[in-house]
């Protein structure tokens, strides 16, 4: 049984307090535990996950095993899996090729170094088109911001810097930052493709290492597309961008210098053309999403559902680094999925019996854009408006004790309030997103429950700024983020992931039982995609 502490607090008392906290849990037990889950879900075994592959099928076999281990009820199409199929484009390099056109004059970059191709089976094989800069390539009408604003676009194609004005809330700059978002903002004032350059001091991973995954096969929904007319796409290596300006009157450094001071970016054309050959190869897969549920006890709340949420996929096999061409993926997402299990287990331990059903959702395609989440909120094995919070677990970094818990979506929706109370009961202090920038509210699953209606939360292990627990967090997304690295010889706080599983165990209960289902705040922009 869970033990119960007061109600409240006083916040000095947090930290001093925490290790009276959930004595009736063994954190080392219930780590290991965890732990033991991501073995088997990183192994060499299981071929780094990547959507489609036979590697994620035994992974996603093994998760429906655990589900059934744990009591779940089978809550897929196909007992607890759910079948997604996709369009698959892989780009063929030695025939593809990027030009820019200057002044007459062709210049040919080097794919890989100067830029890579976006590679999607419905873009063009060959473009020739005008290029102009359009600042943060954004349009937020709530704020009034328009980067294309009269600007003539028609066939041409914008370049902008990755990022966004620092004067709007980073949520709502976030959400118009999204793939699909963005796109229809372009698409509408004419343009036929875009090319972005990251911001270096924004980039979760060196180019130098990135590039690595240009050659790595792409995947839409074979149901839909989020970019329809788009006929080009590319990213800029920032430290070769200077030759994309040179005949613009203006520098990428002066534009890095505007973003710094958070100045308004000018928008003009760059006086260049790119040509561009892409070709691809193209198939289709089949890959799969794992659901389970545990009923909920009250008649009357049973048909509505909390979702706890994690991806199962991650990138398979690519370029070696250090001599491993395995990316296991054991924190990004093996971590997130071994909570499910593990959340689920302690459930049955303890007999549990929520008011409100909880689904457990391992989806797919995450890494490929958050593919298997969209497909699921597109084709809900239960009744989508009857889905009432999605509390996402996606590489939350176990690195170090959870004394801070970073919350992105902390003021949008009355989850908001939930998660501070179980954060206090577990002596956890509760920090809102620190680096919005980064978009990390948009990044994963939670997104595509949102853009339904659906309110929700993702998580990282927090920390104190300077502090040798932010130092680990950093060096992890340079070092192991994406690569081989990732995988089961890397240092882990156990007994951290485990108080963790608890408190979004705590969560999920708290939510299941709430009388009233929760809901956006009133001031939240994400409030608009609730349908009536």
């Amino acid at each position: 049984m869970r033990v119960y502490t007061r109600k409240y607090m006083r916040p000095f008392l947090l930290l001093a307090m925490a290790a009276t906290l959930l004595p009736a849990a063994d954190l080392v037990k219930e780590g290991d535990r965890w732990w033991s889950h991501i073995q088997v879900l990183a192994d060499d075994n299981m071929e780094g996950r990547n959507t489609g592959s036979p590697g994620h099928l035994r992974a996603a076999r093994f998760v429906a095993g655990e589900f059934e281990r744990a009591g779940l009820k089978p809550a897929g199409v196909n007992g607890y899996l759910q079948s997604v199929k996709f369009k698959v484009a892989q780009i063929d390099e030695e025939h593809s090729s990027l030009a820019i056109e200057r002044d007459g004059k062709t210049m040919p970059l080097k794919l890989g170094e100067d830029a890579n191709l976006t590679v999607r089976a419905t873009l063009a094989k060959k473009v020739d088109a005008e290029v102009v800069f359009c600042g943060y390539g954004l349009a937020i009408p709530e704020y009034k911001f328009d980067d294309f604003a009269g600007l003539d676009l028609k066939g041409k194609i914008v370049v902008y810097i990755a990022g966004g004005p620092s004067d709007i809330p980073g949520n709502l700059r976030s959400h118009y930052s999204f793939r699909s978002e963005r796109w229809k903002a372009i698409h509408n004032a004419g343009a036929i493709g875009v090319v972005a350059i990251a911001n270096p001091k924004a980039m979760d991973i060196p180019w130098e290492r990135s590039t690595l995954a240009r050659l790595n096969p792409t995947m839409e929904l074979e149901s839909v597309s989020d970019t329809p007319g788009q006929e080009f796409g590319a990213t800029i290596n920032p430290a070769h961008a200077e030759q994309f300006f040179a005949a613009s009157g203006h520098t990428f450094a002066q534009l890095l210098a505007l973003v710094d001071q958070g100045k308004p970016l000018p928008r003009f054309p760059l006086h260049i053309r790119l040509l561009a050959t892409e070709q691809m190869k193209t198939s289709e897969v089949e890959s799969q999403n794992v659901i389970g549920m545990l009923p909920g006890s009250d008649p009357s709340l049973k048909n509505e559902y909390v979702v706890f949420g994690a991806h199962l996929d991650h990138l398979g096999i690519g370029a070696p680094i250090n001599g491993d061409k395995i990316y296991n993926g054991a924190m990004d997402d093996g971590s997130g999925i071994a909570s499910l299990i593990e959340i689920a287990d302690i459930a049955k331990l303890e007999n549990l019996r929520p008011k409100r059903s909880i689904l457990f959702v391992a989806v797919t395609g995450e890494e490929k854009g958050l593919l298997g989440s969209q497909y699921f909120a597109s084709a809900p094995t239960v009744p989508l408006k009857n889905i009432v919070a999605d509390i996402n677990m996606d590489m939350y970094l176990p690195l170090f004790p959870l004394k801070y818990l970073q919350v992105m979506g902390l003021e949008e929706s009355t989850l908001g309030a939930d998660v501070r109370a179980v954060a206090e009961k577990a002596g956890v202090i509760v920090q809102p997103d620190p680096e919005p920038q980064r978009n990390v509210f948009i990044r994963s699953d939670q997104y595509n429950f949102i853009r339904h209606g659906v309110p929700a939360l993702t998580f990282k292990f927090g920390y104190v700024q300077g502090s040798p627990e932010e130092k680990l967090a950093k060096d992890w997304l340079r070092e192991r983020y994406h690569a081989p690295s990732d995988d089961l010889n890397q240092p882990v706080d156990k007994p951290a992931a485990a108080k963790y599983n608890r408190l979004m165990l705590d969560l999920g209960m708290r939510v299941a039982d709430a009388s009233a289902r929760p809901h956006w705040n009133t001031d939240s922009f994400f409030k608009r995609f609730v349908k009536d």
